[in-house]
């Protein structure tokens, strides 16, 4: 009778133990939370925004998401796309935002634009030992331009809100489009144009990397501002990287990576 309570006791145990067990195991055993990936679309010859170095994407913008990324805790994604297929590329949901120099004037209303995080003037640079100094010494010359860009648009009279622009643009001898601003540069390195028109934080970028090659004007063709680009509609996420992006630069992140990109002075 003793053995008989001893293994009816044991087994109560037992039981009692597996009852106590199995919410723990079952705990354990569900899946965890898929990690948020964040992917951000990007031209990979936009130095210093978004460029690929070696088997790296590196630039400002990117590094300027990767650190977003790290605070949210999401998996960040760099992802090269083809510049004229942006759009398509931010509707099918391939990606969820463009950060890569990416300008606001000319595209309000398209998209979920963050508040400008960088003003970003459109500049000339030309040869350094040119005699261009002044906008009026374009006359007659050949001007590249990337393609898809707003300064593109202002220069050939696509833009109706910069008529100054347009009418620049009417005393060059052609206008050059390129595929990228790196193209452009090396068009005018090679003598094939007189000058470049660009952004400005390309410009110091480039003048920088080939130290006494270039200069450029000092008036400016437009103001400009650059933004971050998310789906029309998407504003609560635009919203909350936009918070974060505020940390960065209240802690000194964003001027720090500004100066390792050398463009100081343009983040607004």
């Amino acid at each position: 009778m003793k053995k008989m309570m001893l293994a009816a006791a044991a087994l109560c145990a037992v039981a009692a133990f597996a009852d106590e067990a199995t919410p723990a195991k079952a705990a354990a055993e569900q899946p965890k939370p898929a990690e948020k990936t964040f992917t951000v679309g990007f031209d990979a010859e936009f130095p210093p925004y978004g460029y690929k170095d070696g088997n790296e994407y590196k630039g400002f913008d990117l590094d300027l998401a990767r650190e977003v990324c790290k605070r949210k805790g999401w998996k960040f994604v760099a992802k090269p796309i083809d510049w004229d297929a942006k759009d398509a590329e931010l509707d099918s949901g391939s990606i969820d935002c463009i950060w890569n120099g990416f300008t606001m004037q000319g595209r309000e209303g398209k998209y979920a634009f963050t508040p400008a995080y960088v003003d970003n003037s459109q500049v000339v640079i030309v040869a350094a030992g040119d005699k261009i100094a002044k906008l009026a010494d374009l006359k007659g010359k050949v001007v590249a331009v990337q393609t898809d860009t707003p300064v593109q648009k202002a220069l050939q009279g696509k833009d109706d809100e910069n008529a100054e622009a347009a009418a620049l643009g009417k005393t060059f001898k052609n206008i050059v489009v390129t595929a990228t601003y790196n193209n452009a540069v090396m068009e005018l390195e090679a003598g094939a144009v007189d000058a470049v028109a660009l952004d400005i934080g390309v410009a110091k970028q480039k003048m920088a990397d080939k130290a006494g090659k270039f200069k450029m004007l000092d008036e400016i063709i437009m103001k400009e501002t650059y933004g971050i680009g998310f789906k029309k509609g998407n504003d609560a996420l635009a919203a909350e990287v936009w918070e974060t992006y505020k940390a960065m630069l209240a802690d000194g992140t964003v001027d720090k990576l500004a100066a390792q990109y050398k463009i100081d002075g343009v983040i607004k």
